[in-house]
């Protein structure tokens, strides 16, 4: 298809070469003539041999419209294009809702706040939408379309409302921006929220929730991408931009859900809390209206007597029950205006004295307008000389209302102390209640209250000694000076057990036959206070004897025996492996294909049992190394059918991974904090205990006496003598694999950031950043950082060390990544100074959703194939420079599920893997020899790498290993 299009553009071009126009002087066009000629030549014999070679000519092939399979970079388009195009979706709703929330809030006192923090959120979430749609529409040009040169912005929380067309340099804010953009988007949701905490009437958490998480995470990535400067237009710093989209999407879809929440509930509650608000001070003010007019028509009939103390008390306090009133008044209505207006301040943002004044002076007015209008109008009786009856019952009645209204009064002023001294912890009823009994303790009262029960108790002897009629009185009388309540005894043995159940508790039979007052009163009334104590004691410990018996003869309950299903989950049934159409693909990797399809399983090795953790195959091929959770690793020959060389066995600890030298002599199991080096014939000759985990062990290239070992946030080089000779610190990534390239010059190294350079870390629901790091091992710098949105897991690199194969966690697919000499331009000093730069390459997709276990590992002795292991059992092996699916392998009948899987990379006229599950079985797959006498190379070098492409890796990253003596086995 490809050759046809290419084919297609060379006739379009010499045709396009012919047709132009001679517009040059006549020596210029002679020479000029005959370059055209030249090129239109070399341009048909192209197109010649294009239209033999291609596949639009293959009678074999079906035509291009049936069965269309979209390729990797289109399926990788169309789901970049659906990535943006949902988080676009989701940036819309949120945009809606706060046009919704503004548009309710304007009904709101003090909203000005929550609508200019409301509009700065939105051009927020505009550049934002602006520089991802930028960044999109770089890494899928094809889906995803760029932004328009001028973006209209509509302001709408003020009340002119206008259109402005935004200038370019603010519509297409630059990449490099981001982390500044993340950081203000941050302070735009803080200030949002806070101008939304404003409203004290309705208060939801789980807004609060959302927002602060989706706060924190915002200042996580803005002090986490700076470390990416200039990097910004990398696709690889881009992707995990666009990667982000989901997280950030996450949020915003919460924020969203329950801003539309709040609309529904928060602002009617907000709205009738004001309302009523200012209903009351609405009441307040017409009740103060009233009472003015009524001091004003009092005052006609007083105003006039100015003789005598009393006319002039009269008057100066209905005189000032009218200025109170009308105060009051007024005071009410500036605080409804002021209550109900749109740019009022918080409270929080206004003097207390002016709050105090517009929330409490109307109330406090109109209850002095009144005690001054009570008091003058009980003065008026006397200064008029009325009645003595009515003066006497206006006083009265005047001190009785004046009393409730101070005791009324001073409990509301009680209340609100409270209130803000405990803060809202504790009721005034409750400190009344405990200063009571603190009252009640102290020395004088305890006094008075002895005196008093003294009293009572001689009195009550005395009565019973002079009167043997009233059983019944004294009875009372001597109760109330015990504490222990009276209970009759309780029945006998032998009734309780005809009338109880077993299970049944003493207390309850005691219960079930209450003794009244009367009935004790009834017995002799001669019996002294000594014999009723007596029949209490004899009946508690009664009680005391029937609970324990009971307790001794209840029946034990049967222990419960846990019942286990051990019947085995039915395995699949075993199915042909599958491959690619070998008429599908054209072209030198279609003699991969009839090999690949060969791989068979050819043995079942069951030496473990417990899980396979990892497996590898020594350099040499002639060995097998696995490694187990049964505390064992052995080591395999490599023959026909494999045989046992070797069993390595470990006192304590998870044998995590097993690591081969370069010249397959020395074997080294890592444990969690042990690394022990072993011989090929299984004898240890070293343990060295570590004080840190250690998650990774690698050899130094062409060097049997040292390696790397990964502990945290270090590379440790140690020697096979446990002897540390240098440390290499990753600072705050937290590694779980390196790999050293093939000159030994630099370390490759993945892992998640234990925190942001500031020490800030994610929220619970979002994931750590993780990263792909370059570093030198000279100069001790980094030379290159690429961050990652998966959870990676391991990294390898090519035996020539242009390809980095970096695996991840569970469904995400194994990435191949190109590194790069390039000129380093910040070491101005030395200008043949050169650093690493990682570029993707390829992203291998599967045909469908896979759960990948272990680490992916390149396969053929030139690393052509790239090979991945899925959890259910199927095998998956891709071409590598092309991410061509070559061959698939579906899953195989296992008692367990797939945990590792490796290459024989020695010799490629037999292919050769091996795969470690969690039963413990070891199955090796193998194809028959490959018959290469036809041609002198390898059988890789059927599948298409060119002497340039392999001058051109040999001259990425130094010179290529030294070739092994043993070739195979």
């Amino acid at each position: 298809m490809l050759r046809a299009h290419a084919a297609r553009s060379f006739r379009d071009t010499a045709s396009s070469i012919s047709g132009v126009p001679n517009s040059y002087p006549r020596g210029e066009a002679y020479r000029d003539s005959r370059r055209n000629q030249t090129i239109i030549s070399l341009l048909n014999v192209l197109s010649e041999l294009s239209n033999e070679s291609s596949p639009d000519n293959d009678v074999n092939l079906p035509p291009a419209f049936e069965d269309y399979d979209p390729t990797v970079d289109e399926k990788m388009q169309i789901a970049g294009s659906e990535s943006f195009n949902k988080f676009e979706r989701r940036i819309e709703n949120l945009d809606k809702e706060l046009r919704n929330f503004a548009n309710a809030a304007r009904q709101l006192g003090s909203s000005v706040g929550i609508l200019s923090s409301g509009f700065r959120l939105r051009e927020r979430l505009a550049k934002l939408l602006v520089l991802f749609r930028e960044n999109a529409a770089t890494l899928f040009p094809r889906k995803i379309s760029r932004q328009p040169r001028e973006v209209p912005i509509v302001h709408e929380w003020t009340e002119q409302r206008r259109t402005d067309i935004q200038p370019l340099s603010k519509a297409h804010p630059d990449p490099e921006s981001f982390p500044e953009q993340f950081s203000g988007f941050a302070e735009d949701v803080v200030t949002f929220l806070n101008c939304l905490n404003e409203f004290p009437e309705f208060t939801d958490e789980a807004v609060n929730t959302s927002m602060l998480a989706f706060e924190c995470d915002l200042k996580y990535w803005a002090s986490c991408l700076p470390e990416y400067k200039g990097q910004f237009r990398y696709p690889a710093v881009q992707r995990y931009i666009h990667d982000l989209t989901s997280e950030i999407g996450e949020h915003i879809d919460n924020i969203t859900v329950n801003l539309s929440m709040f609309i529904e509930i928060g602002v009617p509650t907000i709205r009738f809390a004001q309302h009523h608000a200012a209903s009351n001070l609405l009441n307040l003010s017409t009740v103060a209206t009233f009472f003015s007019v009524v001091t004003a028509t009092t005052l006609q009939f007083s105003y006039r007597l100015t003789d005598g103390v009393l006319a002039t008390c009269v008057n100066a306090l209905w005189f000032s029950s009218l200025v109170f009133s009308i105060a009051a008044a007024v005071n009410s209505l500036l605080g409804l205006t002021w209550k109900q207006a749109m740019y009022r301040s918080p409270g929080h943002r206004v003097p207390w004295w002016v709050l105090i004044w517009i929330k409490r002076s109307p109330l406090v007015f109109l209850v002095m307008s009144v005690a001054c209008f009570s008091v003058g109008l009980m003065l008026f009786t006397y200064a008029t000389e009325q009645g003595f009856v009515t003066s006497t019952i206006t006083t009265v009645f005047t001190a009785i209302t004046s009393f409730g209204l101070a005791v009324v009064s001073a409990w509301f002023v009680a209340e609100r102390w409270v209130f803000v001294h405990y803060h809202g912890q504790v009721w005034l009823d409750d400190v009344i209640n405990e200063a009571t009994h603190r009252m009640l303790g102290l020395c004088l009262v305890v006094a008075m209250r002895n005196i008093i029960h003294w009293c009572i108790f001689t009195i009550s002897g005395l009565l019973k000694r002079v009167s043997f009629k009233f059983p019944d009185m004294i009875t009372r009388i001597g109760r109330r000076d015990h504490t222990l309540p009276t209970i009759q005894e309780g029945p006998p043995m032998d009734d309780l057990s005809h009338h109880r159940d077993i299970s049944t508790s003493a207390c309850s039979a005691f219960t079930d036959h209450p003794t009244s007052i009367k009935g004790l009163a009834s017995e002799d009334s001669k019996s002294s206070h000594s014999a009723i104590a007596r029949q209490r004691f004899k009946g508690a410990v009664r009680s005391v004897i029937v609970m324990q018996q009971q307790q001794a003869g209840r029946p034990l309950m049967p222990q419960r025996i846990p019942s286990f299903d051990w019947n085995s989950a039915m395995g699949m049934s075993p199915t042909r492996p599958s491959s690619v159409d070998l008429d599908a693909i054209r072209g030198p990797r279609a003699a991969l294909i009839p090999k690949l399809k060969t791989l068979e399983p050819v043995q079942d090795l069951s030496v473990h049992t417990a899980l396979v953790r990892h497996l590898q195959f020594s350099p040499s091929g002639k060995y097998l190394a696995t490694s187990s959770w049964d505390r064992s690793s052995v080591i395999f020959r490599v023959e026909d059918a494999f045989s046992i060389h070797a069993i390595l066995v470990h006192v304590r600890g998870f044998i995590g991974q097993v690591a081969w030298s370069d010249s397959s002599t020395l074997l080294l199991t890592r444990l969690p904090r042990e690394i022990k080096v072993w011989t090929e014939d299984g004898l240890c000759k070293k343990t060295i205990e570590r004080p840190h985990s250690v998650s990774s062990v690698v050899w130094l290239p062409a060097n049997e006496t040292q390696f790397f070992s990964v502990e945290g946030s270090r590379v440790l080089k140690l020697d096979i003598k446990g002897r540390v000779l240098d440390s290499y610190h990753f600072g705050g990534i937290q590694l779980h694999s390196v790999a050293v390239t093939p000159d030994g010059q630099r370390l490759l190294g993945v892992g998640p950031l234990l925190a942001a350079p500031n020490g800030m870390h994610p929220s619970r629901t979002t994931r750590v950043e993780k990263c792909i790091v370059v570093f030198n091992i000279e100069t001790r710098t980094f030379e290159n950082r690429i961050p990652v949105f998966d959870d990676v897991r391991d990294i390898k690199v090519s035996k020539r060390g242009g390809n980095v194969l970096v695996s991840f966690e569970y469904k995400t697919p194994p990435q191949l990544w190109k590194m790069e000499l390039v000129r380093d331009n910040k070491d101005r000093e030395n200008p043949h100074a050169q650093t690493a730069r990682l570029i993707l390459r390829h992203t291998y997709e599967p045909t469908a959703h896979v759960d990948f276990v272990g680490p992916s590992y390149f396969g053929g002795m030139d690393d052509q194939l790239v090979l991945c292991a899925g959890k259910a059992g199927d095998i998956h092996i891709w071409e590598r420079d092309t991410a061509i699916l070559l061959h698939y392998i579906r899953p195989q009948v296992f008692d367990g599920d797939l945990t590792c899987v490796t290459w024989n990379r020695s010799t490629d006229d037999s292919f050769m893997l091996a795969t470690g599950s969690h039963d413990g079985t070891v199955q090796i797959w193998k194809t028959p020899m490959w018959d290469g006498s036809s041609d002198g190379g390898s059988y890789l070098e059927h599948s298409g790498m060119s002497a340039a492409d392999q001058h051109m890796s040999s001259l990425i990253l130094g010179p290529p290993p030294v070739p092994r003596s043993s070739r195979g086995h």
